[in-house]
């Protein structure tokens, strides 16, 4: 697998708000953790769920690839995210750990802070 070209697809999924392309990299079981769901999800219907939310009530944000690299299982990848349509608003610099299984997300923990 080049997981450069997964996490520059994954991402851009975000960027686009595709809930259903974005649920598809994930595994039917699933875990995911972020700084909003700390004790995490399973499964990707909650994750559905909890990304129809979130997308509806965030704007336009954009997630650029800074650098990935293998780890066992999967890789890391940093990025960050600008938020807003015209401007940008914030400046988010972000952390995914993803363990990978049959070329499927299992687990994704999520770092971030403001820049």
């Amino acid at each position: 697998m080049d997981i450069a070209n997964f996490n520059a697809d994954w991402l851009k999924a975000w960027s686009d708000k595709d809930v259903e392309r974005l649920v598809g990299f994930y595994a039917e079981d699933a875990t995911y953790f972020d700084p909003q769901v700390p004790n995490g999800l399973k499964g990707r219907d909650p994750l559905r769920e909890y990304l129809k939310t979130l997308f509806s009530s965030t704007p336009a944000t954009t997630y650029t690839p800074e650098e990935v690299w293998a780890i066992e299982g999967g890789f890391c990848g940093r990025w960050y995210a600008d938020i807003g349509d015209d401007k940008v608003d914030a400046r988010l610099r972000g952390f995914d750990q993803v363990i990978l299984r049959d070329g499927l997300i299992a687990h994704n923990e999520v770092y971030v802070h403001q820049l």
